[in-house]
């Protein structure tokens, strides 16, 4: 790898430039980003030795490839100002969401575009990055996708375009799901008369173990809560309260409208 160039350094971009340089993907000195918001590049440079580009027309020219990491708004204004300079065999990949890979092909000068659907705890290394790679991607660019997505945690690979949206209604809105929960779990806790700072932090560890211990473990989950379930016992009743009261299809429906919404924003 000689460039890679990095159109946008908020949230999202940033830590998947911390991810490569943490995992020793790429070195600094091969990273060039750029983004409207000097501060932000500046402070990568500083943290990380990364490049700063003048310009997104200076950052993808001679670029191998090229992670677009822009707010959909933006992207009609990131295609303006890189199409005449990005290189024809350059790998595009890109995490704007609800953005088809038909318009990359449409507005830009390659065929090798790799479409990612990331979700936030890939900031920590935590992630659940889902990918799709047009047919003229190569298998080294696969390879570079495979490393870059592999240090923001999970990676796979899908062979629809279309699974994504599927990922995207399960694992790219999943933290608000889990967080939902967290909070419902905090506030019933409060309610019973735990105080809040010791709540968040009781709950917080109870759903960060189980989930680390369900990992480990390799079990279904019926089998482990099972394991917490005593006939007659206080579990017991807390789950029969909580499936009479829909809390299974509250989950569903929700996931279910998720898709929906991801499918209609996708054709506009």
């Amino acid at each position: 790898m000689a460039k890679f160039a990095v159109i946008g350094a908020g949230m999202m971009g940033s830590a998947i430039v911390t991810g490569i340089i943490k995992n020793q993907v790429l070195e600094p000195g091969e990273i060039f980003i750029s983004d409207p918001d000097s501060e932000k590049t500046n402070r990568l440079h500083e943290q990380l030795g990364t490049n700063v580009a003048a310009s997104n027309t200076d950052a993808v020219k001679a670029a191998d490839a090229v992670l677009i990491a822009v707010k959909p708004q933006f992207l009609e204004s990131a295609f303006r100002t890189i199409k005449d300079t990005l290189p024809g065999d350059a790998l595009v990949m890109t995490i704007v969401a609800g953005v088809p890979v038909k318009r990359y092909l449409d507005e830009l000068d390659t065929d090798c575009v790799v479409r990612v659907m990331p979700n936030t705890p890939a900031q920590v290394g935590e992630g659940v990055c889902a990918w799709f790679a047009t047919d003229a991607v190569t298998s080294k660019q696969k390879d570079l996708a495979v490393r870059i997505l592999s240090a923001l945690g999970t990676q796979f690979e899908v062979k629809r375009e279309s699974d994504l949206d599927l990922v995207t209604a399960v694992s790219g809105s999943g933290p608000a799901y889990v967080y939902l929960f967290i909070e419902s779990m905090v506030d019933a806790a409060v309610q019973i008369g735990i105080a809040r700072p010791l709540a968040e932090k009781i709950v917080l560890q109870t759903v960060y173990g189980s989930s680390v211990y369900m990992k480990h473990a390799g079990k279904h989950p019926v089998i482990l809560k099972n394991e917490v379930t005593s006939p007659g016992g206080t579990t017991a009743a807390a789950l029969a309260a909580m499936e009479k009261e829909g809390l299974r299809t509250a989950v569903t429906e929700g996931m279910l409208a998720c898709l929906k919404k991801t499918i209609e924003l996708g054709k506009k």
